[in-house]
């Protein structure tokens, strides 16, 4: 089963629905199996009268999850990009229905009625944390490693990213996105990825106390709740993680004049510190496309809502399945594993204005859109 689902019976009678990923394999990489699964069953525990809230979680010790399963994606960008369609972005049924389907379940989860807790223990990458970041109650661990990656495949901080990392402090967003450094737990509540860290240990003890509360019917009442209980477990005084460390030269970096001067300063950067070394190292060998897109992204995201944001990176993301970036980004990493990726154009400075608006050329009006129903 991909996804394993238990109710669990509290202290009142109450019920509390538990989602497992359950991929260890691969990291409780995304299929479009659990995004559908998951997308039923949330759906049915949220009018559940006798369900009071939700706990998502992996299985295993590696990973919360690592991401999508970029294999079938890759295979069907092979094949469309050999059909008749390959210039019209509705022509990948498979790139439209994974994206389609895995941004209705992050927006789900973000307009949830009911507490969603989220243990986002080990790995929380890419969809992963498209998954935690809509849950109300965010928990990380002294394991857990927070990223959106995405530069390295040619494509871009999606599932919401645009929204989350343009809301983060100071310039914070935009080196993520361009950099894909690796967060810990401190950090990932510095930058509100997360609301808690919790020695992961301690996870039967929460799950007992969550167990012993008398659940209502209030969805408001129960937040407090649920909020009261990962208090009483979380830890206190962690020590500042590298992004914190370094939040102000990070914010000098990327305060340069133009997108170029940022890449060419992070890129550059002459230092001894091996988080640093590595987030320079990764943009510098990234797709230069996904660096233009994602600071463009988060420009105009800057006054969107969720859900329009949503509609917008639908259409960027097909186009990212349209162009060649993102297919050689997965031959490198995962298929032929030469991380040897020839990026096209090859350098920013060959990136156009016209080139970074056409990923958000749309071939749909506005009320037909396959996400219009989203919300406002």
């Amino acid at each position: 089963m991909f996804v394993i689902f238990e109710e669990k019976v509290a202290a009142n009678g109450t019920r509390i629905g538990v989602a497992r990923l359950n991929a260890e394999k691969t990291l409780n990489a995304l299929s479009l199996e659990m995004i559908d699964l998951l997308t039923e069953r949330l759906s049915a525990w949220a009018v559940d009268p006798d369900v009071a809230m939700v706990v998502l979680e992996g299985t295993g010790e590696k990973a919360f999850s690592a991401g999508a399963d970029l294999h079938k994606m890759y295979e069907a960008m092979l094949a469309y990009h050999a059909s008749a369609q390959r210039d019209d972005i509705r022509g990948n049924a498979y790139a439209a229905g994974f994206f389609g389907r895995e941004y209705r379940l992050d927006y789900a989860i973000h307009t949830y009625p009911k507490p969603v807790l989220c243990w986002g223990h080990g790995i929380v990458m890419g969809g992963g944390v498209g998954l935690m970041s809509g849950a109300r109650h965010r928990v990380v661990t002294n394991e857990s490693r927070v990223a959106m990656p995405e530069i390295t495949i040619g494509l871009y901080a999606d599932v919401g990213g645009s929204w989350l990392l343009g809301r983060m402090p100071g310039a914070a967003g935009l080196f993520l996105a361009l950099t894909g450094a690796r967060l810990q737990a401190s950090d990932a509540l510095f930058v509100k990825l997360a609301d808690y860290c919790i020695d992961h240990t301690r996870k039967p003890e929460v799950l007992e106390a969550l167990m012993a509360q008398s659940w209502t019917g209030s969805h408001a009442a129960n937040n407090r709740l649920l909020s009261g209980v990962l208090r009483g477990f979380a830890a206190a005084n962690l020590a500042h993680g590298p992004l914190r460390q370094h939040f102000d030269l990070i914010n000098n970096l990327c305060g340069r004049a133009d997108l170029q001067e940022i890449v060419s300063a992070i890129a550059g950067l002459k230092t001894g510190d091996a988080w640093l070394a590595k987030a320079g190292a990764t943009l510098a060998a990234g797709s230069p496309s996904t660096a233009a897109l994602s600071s463009e992204l988060q420009r105009r995201a800057k006054y969107l809502s969720l859900a329009e944001v949503f509609r917008m990176e639908f259409v960027a993301s097909l186009h990212c399945a349209r162009r060649p970036d993102f297919a050689e980004g997965i031959r490198a990493l995962l298929i032929d594993k030469d991380q040897r990726p020839c990026w096209q154009p090859p350098t920013l400075a060959q990136i156009t204005q016209e080139w970074t608006d056409g990923f958000f050329a749309s071939p749909w009006k506005a009320s037909e859109h396959p996400l219009a129903d989203l919300g406002s």
